[in-house]
């Protein structure tokens, strides 16, 4: 990984992140902090990034690195860590039965592939899978559900899901411009962690595999 990657673009990248994520166009606050589950969510997405290689502590923390180098490290893993906590926040929704949903949808999600310690090609294709389906559930399917001027089918939609789940599957209509920003916050988040210096060598479980092999 180049210096300028390192100390200039990746930093920039997940600030930039940070900030267009946590945009909320037409709403009482303008830049609310990531919630507490959020957190709690990008301390185990760094755990799992760890465990399958794609992000190598060790190529920005290291006793051969001189203190600045090692400085940068640690704001890069911070940038990191506050993206993907505004990531987790923005494509939650904000209350109601689908906050808990997508709390539950996440938490499973990220044990799940921690636990099956896959690759770093895999935990992207995941990752990528994971928030894009939660991307298309808050921002299309719930902003669907919520719109006050939805046909007789949507209509009887909510009536259903309400009667179902016995609790409101609604939320406040979002302004006509924050599904585009979540869209290239997302865009932006991934490119970001694809970016990440991976381990060389690839995860522990194809190092595993290749000893094996021979």
């Amino acid at each position: 990984m180049t210096v300028a990657r390192e100390a200039i673009y990746l930093p920039a990248l997940c600030l930039t992140v940070t900030l267009i994520g946590g945009l909320r166009p037409g709403g009482p606050t303008v830049l609310p902090p990531p919630s507490l589950f959020s957190l709690v969510l990008a301390v185990l997405l760094l755990g799992v990034l760890i465990q399958s290689g794609a992000l190598a502590p060790r190529r920005l923390l290291d006793a051969s690195r001189s203190s600045l180098q090692n400085l940068n490290g640690v704001v890069l893993l911070g940038t990191v860590f506050l993206a993907a906590a505004q990531t987790f926040s923005l494509l939650t929704p904000e209350s109601g039965l689908p906050r808990v949903l997508f709390g539950i949808y996440f938490l499973v999600l990220l044990v799940s592939t921690w636990a099956a310690a896959s690759d770093r090609i895999r935990v992207l294709r995941s990752l990528a899978v994971t928030f894009g389906a939660a991307f298309i559930l808050k921002f299309i399917v719930l902003d669907a559900l919520s719109e006050p001027t939805a046909g007789r089918l949507g209509r009887v939609l909510q009536l259903l899901l309400e009667g179902v789940t016995l609790g409101a599957v609604t939320q406040a209509v979002q302004h006509p411009a924050s599904g585009y920003l979540a869209f290239f916050t997302l865009v932006l988040f991934l490119l970001a962690l694809a970016l990440l210096p991976a381990r060389a060598g690839g995860s522990s479980s194809a190092q595993g595999m290749v000893v094996r092999d021979y």
